[in-house]
């Protein structure tokens, strides 16, 4: 049976960028710099649940969970490279990705006796409950469970 071929949207189904050739089309994902990109592999599918999308070692991986990318770079990838003053691009940080949790108490337990390490304890707000917790290279992530 043959199968439809889908049609790219014509231009003006597309969101203007207003002529502004700079203009952002949209969020791709977040691209965080790894050691050891098949470990970081493991630790996002095997301890998050995350599912691997494409996997070019040693230089870089994509994992996902729902419409959200995570771009894992190796030292060896285009991503790491350093910057023109000879910065090195490195893992960690404040800055943190939030993943959603239905109930963060059963998710901590879990991710315990997983083996994750965690930066803080959980703590709790107006907005909801939070606790953050370090991929293999100590890049942060947040488990958030929004207040009902």
């Amino acid at each position: 049976m043959a199968h439809p071929v889908r049609e790219r949207a014509p231009a003006a189904d597309k969101p203007s960028s207003g002529g502004n050739p700079a203009a952002v089309s949209g969020l791709y994902g977040v691209r965080y710099q790894v050691k050891d990109v098949g470990r970081s592999i493991d630790f996002y599918t095997q301890k998050l649940g995350f599912k691997l999308d494409r996997k070019h070692l040693p230089a870089f991986a994509q994992v996902s969970v729902g419409d959200f990318r995570l771009t894992l770079s190796g030292p060896g990838a285009s991503g790491s490279r350093p910057m023109p003053d000879g910065q090195a691009q490195e893992p960690g940080g404040w800055n943190r990705v939030m993943l959603e949790v239905a109930d963060l108490p059963a998710a901590i337990a879990a991710m315990k006796h997983a083996g994750v390490r965690f930066r803080n304890e959980m703590e709790a707000g107006p907005g909801g409950k939070q606790i953050q917790v370090l991929d293999p290279d100590g890049n942060p992530l947040e488990l958030f469970e929004p207040a009902h």
